[in-house]
């Protein structure tokens, strides 16, 4: 294998970041393989918002390095920077669409602006982008006339316009019925047999993590607490592990019952 193909689409190494003088991530280091899928499970506070931060280059991390396609991002000048960035997609857990815009002009909005193609142009290849996602019928539409699974394809859709090496995905199932949580899963198989992209998920849906999952990095205490295949996650005898997989809260996180406040204040 040669150096270049060897090189993964993301490595995250020793980061640490954080807001002020709070600390979130302390140390956290794991890789991204092109045509692998890498879940990012924790507990709420953990620090998985503030590594996708640092990842897209919304937050520079106090120390460590984000390498994509092994750029350092933050190291960059700014123009290689934003040439880093375009190989990023970026799917928001709202979509984060602009509602003034149709489905088509919110995913042709990232092509004008960073290809330079006329407006005609961008709008042919944003349907090609919602067609890809099963959205081809609803380019013309209003996001407020979108359901919650549209608008997910649809950020999605604008996620993939400038076609990334390096998806991200921030719980993509949050909101969503079974069937077009499973749906969504399904395509983000379909994105990843392509081969040639890597994908990082943020989730918590352990049905979605079971379906979609190559490898897992649990983060506790803005550390990487595990990480491993699914089977070598379920096999880690660490308390806050077993309770994520087993749906139970660890006995340190336990909270009395409401009964026992009620008593407790009597």
């Amino acid at each position: 294998m040669s150096p270049a193909a060897s090189t993964p689409v993301l490595a995250v190494e020793q980061v640490v970041a954080g807001y002020g003088d709070q600390r979130i991530l302390n140390g956290v280091s794991f890789q991204v393989a092109a045509g692998e899928i890498v879940s990012v499970l924790g507990g709420s506070g953990c620090g998985k918002t503030t590594l996708l931060r640092c990842i897209v280059g919304l937050l520079t991390p106090w120390s460590g390095r984000v390498l994509i396609e092994g750029h350092d991002v933050n190291a960059a000048g700014e123009a290689e920077r934003e040439t880093i960035l375009r190989d990023v997609g970026m799917a928001f857990q709202n979509a984060a669409l602009l509602n003034s815009m149709t489905a088509e002009e919110n995913v042709a909005l990232p092509v004008m602006e960073h290809w330079g193609l006329d407006r005609e142009t961008a709008l042919m290849v944003a349907r090609m982008r919602l067609a890809r996602v099963g959205l081809g019928a609803a380019a013309g539409m209003m996001p407020g006339e979108l359901s919650g699974g549209m608008r997910k394809r649809a950020g999605l859709a604008r996620a993939l316009a400038l076609e990334p090496r390096l998806l991200l995905f921030d719980e993509p199932s949050a909101g969503l019925d079974p069937v077009t949580a499973r749906e969504l899963d399904d395509l983000i198989l379909s994105l990843k047999a392509q081969g040639r992209m890597g994908i990082v998920v943020v989730t918590h849906e352990l049905a979605s993590i079971n379906v979609i999952t190559d490898r897992a990095v649990m983060l506790a205490d803005g550390k990487v607490l595990a990480a491993g295949t699914l089977d070598e996650m379920r096999a880690n005898p660490d308390p806050v592990v077993q309770g994520f997989f087993r749906r139970e809260v660890p006995p340190h996180e336990a909270r009395p019952s409401l009964i026992e406040q009620l008593e407790w204040r009597a």
